[in-house]
């Protein structure tokens, strides 16, 4: 490829990035003759233990198409029809699903909660909870916390354990949002196991897509009974992939030499130097603090037009407010430098 044919790189979410070369020479590998269909063939089984080991635990595992299937198939399976799922009012499963965790869970009610900086607060699940306690109120079962949040920040380990803590006490399961799980392993710099599992986290939804995948999410359940039946879930919603070593091949490729945190830490560090890029305009305001790949930033609406006329693409319905602009695995300080020139000379 020259370099006259290469696309221009955006901000406006990580989606756009392409496929990296870990994740592609895995499936290029994979279309080496016949396989098994339906998830039977060796590709899933090897990206099923890779899993299983990055863990350090016994898990089951299941590949999904997106993240809307996943976050909706795996709260399906934790909650009945009368309950309800409580999640930060920005977070991705109330704001961008359309609906789909109700649907796929038979008509299961999502209930919002406030706190700052994108996080659930454990003091605002138990006044969830004491609420009401009738039968015309749907009750609580499950906890949902979106890891990076919808804001850019990161919940510690701490943080997800006082989550968890408030879940035992009132008996609710906690579900983690994971599309950016990778960045906030990366940002945290713990294993993968000290923010699930030994958390208290029964289900992860491991985001790949943003990651540097094609398409691809794994659902890790660590609580193991909440699994029973959940291929039938997975059939029934159009996310068994008849060719499924397409789905898992990748996740070998980014799980063997640790290439799914490299391009993680990549996407965060390209954000913090825009961050620092922008904090050197004293006319702007970063909005959150910027602890995984994203940045907020409130433009004026004339300032904003102008960088867009220059070219660049970036959201400002996503979360609170202000501009997101968005670093993925593949962008570069080149990238950067040109957003940042084009932001202070608008």
């Amino acid at each position: 490829m020259t370099e006259t044919t290469l696309k221009p790189r955006h901000f406006a979410s990580d989606n756009y990035a392409g496929i990296c070369p870990e994740a592609w020479q895995a499936m290029a590998e994979a279309n080496c003759g016949h396989a098994p269909a339906y998830g039977d063939d060796a590709w899933t089984a090897r990206a099923s233990d890779a899993i299983r080991d990055l863990f350090e635990t016994g898990c089951e595992v299941f590949f999904t198409f997106n993240g809307t299937a996943a976050n909706s198939l795996s709260l399906a399976s934790v909650c009945q029809s009368y309950h309800s799922i409580l999640c930060h009012e920005t977070a991705h499963v109330e704001t961008d699903e359309c609906g789909a965790p109700e649907f796929f869970s038979n008509g299961t009610k999502v209930l919002l909660m406030g706190g700052e900086e994108g996080r659930v607060v454990p003091s605002e699940i138990e006044r969830m909870v004491k609420k009401r306690s009738d039968v015309h109120y749907p009750k609580p079962k499950a906890v949902s916390i979106t890891q990076s949040t919808e804001l850019g920040t990161v919940y510690s380990v701490d943080q997800v354990k006082a989550v968890w803590a408030m879940c035992k006490k009132h008996g609710l399961k906690l579900h983690m949002d994971g599309a950016r799980f990778a960045n906030a392993v990366a940002s945290l710099g713990v294993s993968p196991k000290e923010i699930t599992w030994q958390a208290g986290v029964d289900v992860l939804c491991f985001g790949g897509t943003k990651n540097g995948m094609a398409v691809g999410e794994a659902v890790v359940f660590f609580n193991l009974e909440l699994a029973k039946e959940f291929e039938f879930r997975c059939k029934q919603a159009g996310q068994l992939a008849s060719k499924m070593r397409f789905l898992s091949a990748p996740w070998v490729g980014m799980l063997k030499d640790g290439a799914w945190l490299k391009h993680a830490g990549h996407a965060n560090a390209m954000a913090a130097l825009l961050e620092k890029e922008l904090r050197a305009m004293p006319s702007l305001k970063i909005l959150f603090p910027r602890q995984a790949n994203a940045v907020f930033v409130e433009l004026p609406p004339a300032k904003a037009k102008a960088v867009r006329d220059a070219g660049w693409r970036f959201y400002n319905f996503i979360g609170a407010g202000g501009c997101r602009l968005m670093c993925a695995w593949d962008t570069t300080e080149e990238d950067v430098k040109k957003l940042a020139w084009d932001i202070a000379a608008a």
